[in-house]
């Protein structure tokens, strides 16, 4: 694999630096609200993005509500032989189509959160990602520490990058997760529901592979916590973590856990 990645002029540190930024890091666990706010608003901030090519499959879907969930969702039904394997959409479009690509031959299907500016920049990344018989969500628009921002410059984070899956897709994305954190604060969580989301999703499993470790510490990582239900964090611009998804899949399959989307893994 990194042969090819290097072929198309993409090696393992020049993946890490063409990122756009940094992963999310932990923060602390946020309360659990009860009843959302009101619905979204009619007219999201503006910025326009490039039109991708023509959809060639279903109409992608809406944010559900899942009844018995928290509104903060770290992980699925322990009870069953499913975990979620949730890429954060950025970095070089070439090791983005690696990763769906490696997934896909081992069987997996995935959830991206994506970033809008990266949406901008790349357009059919959507398309590719909803054909594979992925899901697509929200990652706010420019990934900065979103907990830390005010109220209107967090909602439009939220909405501007709804605004282009929308544009792009039909959809708002079937998922929003906060930018720089693990886990939303209060405030987040209800603006997320406001921009029409009525879970944030967060995970239990880091992989780390953000600090470009090496493909065999991925596979730690990802295995040394993993459980049934569990909702991995993983990101796209990373040769490491192509490297690490075919004996991932394999080291899951043999533990009898199938890759799904987050919305299967919380599907009865």
């Amino acid at each position: 694999m990194r042969a090819a990645l290097r072929a198309a002029g993409i090696g393992g540190a020049g993946a890490a630096a063409a990122a756009l930024t940094a992963g999310c890091g932990p923060g602390r666990p946020a309360a659990d609200l009860s009843s959302p706010p009101p619905g979204p608003p009619s007219s999201p901030p503006p910025g326009p993005a490039r039109p991708a090519r023509p959809a060639q499959a279903a109409a992608p879907a809406a944010p559900r509500r899942f009844a018995g969930q928290p509104v903060e969702i770290g992980h699925g039904p322990r009870d069953r032989g499913r975990v979620a394997l949730t890429f954060h959409g950025n970095g070089e479009p070439a090791l983005a189509r690696a990763a769906l690509a490696a997934a896909e031959k081992g069987g997996a299907r995935v959830t991206v959160l994506a970033i809008g500016s990266w949406l901008d920049a790349h357009p059919d990344l959507a398309r590719r990602i909803l054909d594979g018989g992925h899901e697509l969500g929200n990652h706010t628009q420019r990934h900065l520490a979103i907990n830390d921002m005010g109220e209107a410059e967090a909602y439009a984070e939220i909405t501007g990058c709804a605004q282009r899956l929308k544009r792009l897709t039909g959809s708002i994305g079937t998922w929003f997760r906060p930018s720089r954190t693990q886990y939303a604060t209060p405030l987040v969580q209800k603006l997320a529901q406001r921009a029409g989301y009525p879970h944030v999703l967060s995970y239990d499993v880091d992989s780390l592979d953000f600090t470009s470790p090496g493909a065999a510490a991925v596979i730690r990582n990802v295995t040394g916590t993993i459980r049934p239900g569990s909702v991995v964090s993983l990101h796209f611009g990373y040769a490491d973590t192509v490297d690490a998804m075919p004996p991932l899949l394999e080291e899951l399959a043999r533990r009898k856990l199938r890759a799904v989307t987050t919305t299967e893994l919380l599907t009865p």
